[in-house]
């Protein structure tokens, strides 16, 4: 019999080991409850990226191809280009559905007025059209 069991005696020793077995138990169920609640948000197969698509338009509603789209990251300030195509189409994908996003467009001195998709717009694919001003 050990110094340890003669002052606390030979039940509180193996107190202290179920204890410690209860306390790593506990630990191991936190974590792994942990790490299925944080998975939770994204279920297999299931792509999280989002698009955004839309038309250019000038001052009188006729597409215009060529003009410069560019969709600016708000949280990262970073800026993204797009030549619209014949039909005034434009198209962005690969977006972050947690991210707002600036779109504008330039043509020739025109320029929209700035638009914004929103991270509570939960659509894959949203379009937005961007009507040109008249030059100044």
């Amino acid at each position: 019999m050990g110094v340890t069991d003669w002052i606390y005696g030979a039940s509180n020793r193996q107190g202290v080991h179920m204890r410690r077995r209860w306390a790593w138990l506990l630990a191991v169920l936190l974590f792994a409850g942990a790490s299925t609640t944080f998975g939770q948000g994204k279920k297999k197969g299931e792509d999280q990226n989002r698009s955004v698509r839309g038309v250019v338009t000038n001052a009188v509603n006729e597409p215009v191809a060529g003009a410069v789209v560019q969709l600016k990251n708000t949280k990262t300030l970073q800026i993204r280009s797009f030549i619209s195509k014949d039909g005034g189409n434009y198209y962005f994908q690969g977006l972050s559905p947690d991210i707002d996003y600036d779109l504008q467009a330039d043509y020739q001195g025109a320029s929209s007025g700035t638009k914004t998709l929103s991270s509570f717009d939960t659509r894959k694919e949203p379009v937005i059209n961007l009507k040109l001003s008249s030059k100044k």
